[in-house]
């Protein structure tokens, strides 16, 4: 007997996907533990959304900062979300996927790390001291 794999959200879905706690959009799948961002461990798990609007895919992609690496240390090189998780809706299709809504929204008290926004910023390294 072999076990049959369903794979249900295509690769082009996670090459639009990106982190929402570093803007990171590198994803590594553990088998049988879940999908993480590669560079701070944040976990995603995709849904299928009830509603699509006539698009071709709806997927709620939910992101866990349980097991986020370093937040306290590299707070200028991350963003925890609030209350430790948030939501984004994804309406499209390969190629043309949108953003529909996040939640919680955006506003003054939290604000996701869009793709690729500590890109430009180098991380803090340790400094040596010679005696």
């Amino acid at each position: 007997m072999s076990l049959e794999v369903i794979d249900r959200h295509s690769e082009a879905l996670f090459e639009f996907l990106w982190c929402p706690v570093c803007g990171h959009e590198i994803f590594s799948h553990i088998p049988f533990e879940g999908v993480f961002c590669k560079n701070c461990n944040t976990q995603v798990e995709l849904q299928e959304s009830r509603e699509t609007r006539g698009y071709e895919e709806a997927v709620l992609a939910c992101f866990d900062s349980t097991t986020t690496w370093n937040l306290h240390v590299d707070e200028k090189l991350r963003r925890d979300l609030p209350d430790g998780s948030a939501r984004v809706k994804i309406f499209g299709a390969p190629g043309a996927y949108e953003v529909d809504w996040w939640s919680p929204e955006p506003g003054e008290d939290w604000e996701p790390v869009e793709r690729g926004e500590f890109d430009d910023v180098e991380e803090p390294s340790e400094v040596s001291h010679l005696a």
